[in-house]
């Protein structure tokens, strides 16, 4: 079993049929703390969806939902959270924001966090 790692889902949505509600339902699963952060509040199952960024410490992943227009504004939010990795899943690809996060010693990914989850590679 991996470590279990404190999670930001930025871009988290009430809506069973968007990937960001299945990542903070599998991570839950997987017995991972999940901070869901997104544009309308609800609630994912038991998760409470933010609309405040969060102020969170030892945030250890932060997976991103969301567009690079819209990450244009959490990125100053992201890095003073400083989690170890930036997982971009596809459509969020960046390549400003995975240079900024390499910069500041956060390990950007291109992946999907229901594929890592789904391999054990998360």
């Amino acid at each position: 079993m991996s470590e279990l790692k404190k999670t930001l889902v930025i871009g988290a949505s009430e809506n069973p049929e968007r990937y960001s509600y299945l990542a903070v339902q599998k991570l839950k699963k997987q017995g991972h703390s999940v901070i869901a952060f997104g544009r309308n509040s609800g609630k994912i199952e038991e998760t409470n969806i933010i609309t405040q960024f969060p102020t969170e410490q030892n945030v250890d992943t932060v997976t991103l939902y969301i567009n690079p227009d819209l990450q244009k504004q959490y990125i100053n939010d992201i890095l003073l959270l400083h989690p170890k990795r930036l997982i971009f899943n596809p459509g969020t690809e960046n390549t400003e924001l995975f240079q900024i996060a390499k910069a500041n010693g956060i390990e950007p990914l291109e992946a999907c966090t229901l594929v890592m989850l789904s391999t054990g590679q998360y």
